[in-house]
C-alpha cells in the first residue's frame, strides 16, 4: 500500500471516530445523497464543519475511484500529514525566539509539490510559519510532507478560512504584507524585508487574487533577465525568504 493510500480513512464509523478524537484531517469527501435523507452522512458533515474541516460533496464514482478498501460507505477522509497550527502559534514562535515575525502566506497554491518546497525553504530560512487558505489550496498531504523533507514536523502551518481577513489582522498587529507580482511597485532589493513581514505567494497560474493583492502593503517584483517571464512559486518564495534573511543579518 502506498503512502497516499495510507492517508485515507474510509467508512462511516472510522471517520466519525477520527472526528471525535480530533485527528488531523485534511478533507472529507462525501457522496451525493441523490435526494435521499441520510442521517449519518449529515451528522458527519456537521461534525466536520464544526471542526473547520473542508467537506467536498462528490459523486459516488469518485469515491469508488479513491477507495482502497472498496467499502467506503459514502465517506472518505484524507488525513493530514501533520496537525495544523493556529496563526497565534506562529507569532508565539517568533516571540519565543526574540525575532520579528517572518511568515509566508500562500494564496490558493494548488500544487502540493510547490507547497512542500515552500515549507522546506521557509524552515531552512528561519521563517516562523506558513499560512494557507482552507479552500482551493493544497493541504498537508503525504506528498507535501515528503516534498518538504520533514519540515512540516518543525514549522507551524496554519490554515485559515479567509486569507484576506487574516492578512488584515496581521497588519493590525504591526506586520507588513509584501505580495509577489510581476508588476510590483518595487523590486525585492528595494523592499524592506527586515521587519515583521508576511510574504504572499500567489497561485501557479494566476498569481495573487484581486482582493489579496489589494490587501498587500507593497507588491514586489523579482528582476527577470531571461526569456521566460515568471518563476515557479516555490522559487519565488525562496528568493524573497533569503533576501529577508540577508537583510536581517
Amino acid at each position: 500500500m502506498s503512502q497516499d493510500e495510507r492517508e485515507l480513512l474510509e467508512g462511516r464509523n472510522a471517520v466519525t471516530e477520527a472526528l471525535r478524537a480530533d485527528t488531523a484531517i485534511d478533507k472529507i469527501y462525501i457522496a451525493h445523497s441523490d435526494g435521499k435523507t441520510d442521517h449519518t452522512l449529515r451528522r458527519i458533515t456537521a461534525m466536520a464543519k464544526d471542526a473547520g474541516i473542508v467537506v467536498v460533496d462528490c459523486d459516488r464514482r469518485k469515491l469508488d475511484g479513491m477507495s482502497v478498501t472498496q467499502a467506503h460507505q459514502g465517506v472518505i477522509a484524507s488525513l493530514a500529514a501533520a496537525a495544523y497550527a493556529e496563526v497565534e502559534d506562529i507569532l508565539a514562535l517568533a516571540a519565543a525566539r526574540g525575532e520579528k515575525p517572518l511568515i509566508v502566506a500562500c494564496d490558493e497554491l494548488s500544487d502540493p509539490h510547490n507547497l512542500g518546497a515552500i515549507i522546506r525553504t521557509a524552515e531552512c530560512a528561519g521563517a516562523h510559519g506558513v499560512i494557507i487558505p482552507k479552500r482551493r489550496s493544497a493541504g498537508l498531504t503525504a506528498i507535501v510532507s515528503k516534498t518538504s523533507a520533514g519540515a512540516v514536523s518543525h514549522l507551524p502551518v496554519a490554515r485559515v478560512p479567509n486569507l484576506v481577513n487574516c492578512l488584515k489582522d496581521l497588519q493590525k498587529q504591526g506586520l507588513w504584507v509584501f505580495g509577489t507580482a510581476a508588476d510590483g511597485d518595487k523590486t525585492l532589493y528595494d523592499a524592506d524585508l527586515a521587519g515583521a513581514t508576511v510574504i504572499v505567494i500567489g497561485s501557479e497560474g494566476d498569481g495573487m487574487g484581486r482582493l489579496v493583492a489589494q490587501t498587500c502593503d507593497f507588491k514586489v517584483s523579482i528582476p527577470m533577465r531571461g526569456q521566460v517571464s515568471s518563476l515557479n512559486a516555490s522559487a519565488a518564495a525562496a528568493i524573497l525568504l533569503y533576501e529577508s534573511l540577508r537583510q536581517r543579518g
